[in-house]
C-alpha cells in the first residue's frame, strides 16, 4: 500500500535532508508540537468567543455525565 505524502510532509523532508543529531531532532519535535498546541488553542479561543461560551458554562460541564448508556 502506497500513501502520498501531502505538502507539508515533503517540504520537512526537503529541509532534513541530511541525518540530525539526536538532541536537534527532540528540540524540531519540541518546536512543531508547541506550534500544533498553539493553533489547537486559537481555534478553541475562536470557538470560544464565536458561541459565546462562559467559565460558567465549564464549571458546570466538569460536573456532568456526558457518557451515553448503551
Amino acid at each position: 500500500m502506497s500513501v502520498a505524502l501531502n505538502n507539508t510532509q515533503l517540504e520537512i523532508l526537503k529541509l532534513f535532508r541530511n541525518d540530525q543529531p539526536e538532541d536537534e531532532l527532540q528540540e524540531i519535535r519540541s518546536l512543531l508540537t508547541a506550534y500544533l498546541a498553539a493553533k489547537v488553542v486559537s481555534e478553541a479561543d475562536k470557538a470560544f468567543d464565536e458561541k459565546g461560551y462562559t467559565t460558567a458554562i465549564f464549571e458546570k460541564w466538569k460536573k456532568e455525565h456526558f457518557r451515553k448508556t448503551a
